[in-house]
């Protein structure tokens, strides 16, 4: 493969992310870029040639890293950039549009929390929100009913957010939570709900986080994360020339394991029960959850940044209704029909959503 081209991942895609690197696609793209479509992926538990295997995994895990998109000069291009944001124009720019767009329709608030609501850092656990982020949100969800749709396990995401008032949707969907009682200003809230499709997995879960923690104690930075129905691999802080090792030892664990599937998001392993359920399913969930399971006066907003948040994206998109929101700096494929640069952006624009929302006339 020439150095001279980019690579952008499809990010749409629920199975492991391994591209065949000849593969080429009909995907508008900014000049110089390759999609790899998701039906030219290699399902993950497949048995192939161990070293070509190895390395489809590394090349995957250089093309959807932040670092590695920095270092190529080609994607700074104010060309490419352009081509791109032509397609996903900035949700700052075309609020007055988004606003129009609604209708006067109930608009609900879906919000990922890492990128979005806080900046990516090397450690998760320092993954803190400012205290103007927290503040816009509280705000936010006195106007609209507000949703927080992570990866994270509930528990450690609330301890970041600490907003009572908020539905939780933890381990990427599969522990959903109402607000807290008394808290929710909206009448349609289900304060009671709790829902966790996953539940059977926990003690599987359990098990394969501790062998991931022994297996990969050998590789320096590596930080293994429980989210109760999933866990995740962080290899933000691994030398890149341990991550074929890496790979190595994850596999080696999930081998035994065939009804969990491996996926990969930013700098991080996923690793999930493989049942119908994502971002996208809790988003449908919750809004039915709402009385908007049918309803054609509903306008949602999805924001988040990580490929999980494509499934999402995708559901909105097929619905015909709200919009979604991507969190990048970078031209990436995506299903979303918008986008800010970082949480800063992501800020401005709830704050905006807010002040708009006050200024209109109450019913």
């Amino acid at each position: 493969m020439s150095s001279s081209q980019n690579v952008v991942v499809s990010e749409t895609t629920r199975s492991s992310i391994i591209p065949k690197m000849n593969d080429s696609s009909s995907q508008k793209l900014p000049p110089g870029f390759i999609s790899i479509s998701k039906k030219k992926l290699l399902n993950n538990i497949d048995i192939i040639n161990g070293g070509q295997r190895i390395n489809a995994w590394v090349e995957s895990m250089r093309a959807s890293s932040p670092t590695h998109l920095k270092s190529l000069p080609s994607l700074a291009s104010q060309q490419q950039l352009n081509s791109w944001i032509m397609q996903h124009p900035s949700a700052l720019e075309m609020f007055e549009q988004i606003m129009e767009a609604s209708g006067g329709k109930q608009i609900v608030m879906f919000l990922d929390y890492d990128g979005t609501l806080s900046p990516i850092v090397d450690d998760p656990d320092r993954a803190f929100m400012s205290s103007k982020m927290r503040r816009t949100v509280k705000k936010l969800a006195k106007c609209f009913p507000t949703a927080i749709v992570t990866g994270r396990c509930i528990d450690k995401v609330y301890n970041f957010v600490k907003l009572a008032e908020l539905y939780y949707a933890g381990s990427h969907g599969m522990d959903i939570k109402g607000p807290a009682k008394g808290f929710s200003r909206h009448k349609r809230v289900k304060q009671s709900l709790l829902y966790q499709p996953a539940s059977d997995y926990v003690p599987m879960i359990d098990e394969v986080y501790r062998q991931l923690l022994e297996k990969t104690k050998s590789t320096p930075g590596v930080k293994v994360e429980n989210h109760k129905f999933c866990t995740s691999v962080h290899f933000r802080c691994v030398d890149e020339k341990k991550w074929s090792e890496l790979v190595l030892q994850v596999r080696s664990v999930l081998k035994e394991y065939p009804t969990l599937k491996l996926t990969q998001g930013r700098k991080v392993f996923e690793i999930r029960p493989m049942i119908e359920w994502d971002k996208g399913k809790a988003l449908e969930f919750l809004l039915e959850s709402l009385g908007f399971g049918n309803s054609n006066n509903v306008f949602p907003i999805y924001i988040g940044d990580d490929r999980t948040d494509e499934d999402a994206f995708k559901v909105l998109r097929d619905r015909g209704e709200g919009f979604g929101i991507l969190v990048s700096k970078f031209p990436k494929d995506t299903d979303a029909s918008y986008s800010l640069q970082n949480p800063s952006e992501v800020m401005d624009f709830l704050r905006r959503l807010v002040e708009w929302k006050q200024m209109q006339p109450s019913i």
